[in-house]
């Protein structure tokens, strides 16, 4: 454990700061689970939804220093492009 007053500050601080992530890190997850799951059932207006909502969530993530912002590009990429697809393939 900490034995002074500003390493107990600078222990506080990590702590709320890793809560903080772990909960931005944890949401984006799940939105990027939900997009593939609606890849899955083939369903493109479900997808889309999902895919903005994920997007949202990444851009967040990014923006507050939980992921790289090349990482949520990267990512928002991929979804983007396999959505494509799967319009693509619902077309013809």
């Amino acid at each position: 454990m900490a034995n002074t007053k500003s390493a107990e500050k600078r222990y506080r601080q990590n702590e709320k700061r890793r809560l903080r992530n772990r909960h931005y890190r944890s949401t984006t997850r799940t939105m990027v689970k939900r997009v593939r799951s609606a890849f899955d059932t083939k369903d493109v207006p479900t997808s889309e939804a999902a895919l903005l909502l994920a997007m949202k969530a990444l851009q967040k993530a990014a923006s507050k220093g939980v992921i790289h912002k090349n990482q949520a590009s990267r990512k928002i990429g991929r979804l983007t492009k396999a959505l494509n697809a799967l319009k693509a393939a619902a077309q013809g």
